[in-house]
């Protein structure tokens, strides 16, 4: 499988022009995007016994200081006065720090840089849709909250009769430099080997691109990332939909400092109060995403 790292970098180019592309595209009126809605909270606010988990250096003074690389929508990116994160990735850790008592303070980083940063103590902790793999968890201690994996999506009804596993002779729409172009080219050497007609791979330069080929017909089928194709599925307003299961997931985890075993534990006790009162599943429809949901938030799963 793909690390994490690659499959992280190699979207998020594109994603950040998603929105105002499709808008463009779309034949009709584009659907709110879930940051243009009020943010989500948990009904039942915060919760002494799990506030009482929180190390005292960590709410000392009220707050999360958490890095963020903001440049990958729907997850994480910056709304539109170029400054406020906003996204389902970040609203979800509200909700967390919410039910721990605590307010967050979003600090935009390079990815790259926000692992050093937790381990260094800039940054209290990280939520920047990280899968989490053996090498991160050998860095940093991790919290499972989301799946993410690869996922297609098609016209409104799939006129093309698409299917993931079959779409020999079919145009299919990917961003160029992600890690569904190899997944891609694998599927149609098989296609080759089967005797069947090769897939057409129409690489384009951004996610934007490659969804509004799909809205226009140009191509038959996209894929993308899961939350990235949700996202995009649900600003299409209804003119596509997801086509297929999503594969090769793996989870994201908020990050903290590897020795902050008591905080990871309070961070997914949070996340499974927000799963038993409805806020996290709430959160994730709300933007599209609810594909990726899981039942449970474990520590370095």
């Amino acid at each position: 499988m793909i690390t994490g790292s690659l499959r992280r970098r190699a979207v998020a180019a594109g994603a950040l022009v998603l929105t105002g592309a499709l808008a463009l595209s779309a034949c009709g009126e584009k659907e709110d995007d879930g940051a243009a809605a009020p943010q989500i909270t948990s009904s039942g606010g915060a919760d002494a016994e799990l506030a009482a988990m929180v190390p005292e250096e960590i709410k000392a003074d009220g707050k999360i200081i958490v890095g963020v690389d903001a440049s990958y929508a729907p997850n994480q990116f910056l709304d539109e006065d170029g400054k406020t994160v906003v996204g389902w990735d970040k609203e979800l850790f509200d909700a967390v720090a919410s039910k721990l008592g605590l307010k967050t303070e979003w600090v935009s980083s390079k990815f790259e840089a926000i692992i050093p940063g937790v381990q260094s103590g800039k940054y209290e902790a990280g939520a920047s849709s990280f899968t989490i793999n053996d090498e991160r968890k050998a860095a940093v201690t991790m919290v499972s909250y989301f799946n993410a994996g690869t996922q297609w999506a098609t016209k409104k009804g799939n006129p093309a009769g698409i299917q993931p596993d079959d779409a020999c002779g079919k145009k299919i729409a990917v961003q160029k430099g992600t890690v569904q172009v190899p997944d891609l080219e694998k599927k149609s050497e098989a296609c080759e080997e089967a005797g069947k007609p090769k897939i057409t791979i129409d690489q384009y330069q951004g996610q934007d691109q490659a969804t509004a080929a799909v809205v226009s017909g140009k191509d038959d089928a996209g894929l993308a990332d899961s939350p990235i194709i949700a996202y995009a599925v649900k600003q299409t307003n209804g003119q596509l939909e997801l086509l297929g299961d999503i594969y090769e997931a793996a989870p994201y985890g908020y990050i903290v400092q590897k020795d902050q075993t008591k905080f990871a534990e309070a961070i997914a006790a949070a996340t499974k109060a927000l799963m038993a009162d409805g806020t996290y599943n709430k959160i994730l429809e709300k933007w599209g995403v609810q594909a990726g949901a899981i039942t449970d938030s474990t520590v370095n799963p």
